[in-house]
């Protein structure tokens, strides 16, 4: 059986620069290494990076490690509409 142990960046969030340097944190704290898309021209000019400008900013993480993120960045945006 062959398997596919390819490394590949995954995007796990989109949002402000607020919001996604905020995930970026959680998901370090989990020990996910991530990085931020788009954080110059989605801060300075939103619309260019997003329609809209909407989710401009994007928190990448490798596959390997989408499934983790996933429920850290899930637990996150329950988090945020509770207390909103």
């Amino acid at each position: 059986m062959k398997t596919n142990n390819e490394i590949l960046p995954v995007e796990v969030f989109s949002g402000t620069i607020w919001e996604a340097e905020m995930v970026k944190s959680l998901l370090e704290n989990a020990e996910i290494e991530t990085f931020l898309r788009d954080e110059n021209i989605g801060t300075l000019a939103p619309w260019y990076s997003a329609p809209g400008g909407a989710g401009s900013v994007k928190v990448i993480v490798s596959n390997l490690d989408y499934d983790k993120a996933k429920v850290i960045v899930e637990e996150y945006e329950k988090n945020i509409k509770t207390n909103n």
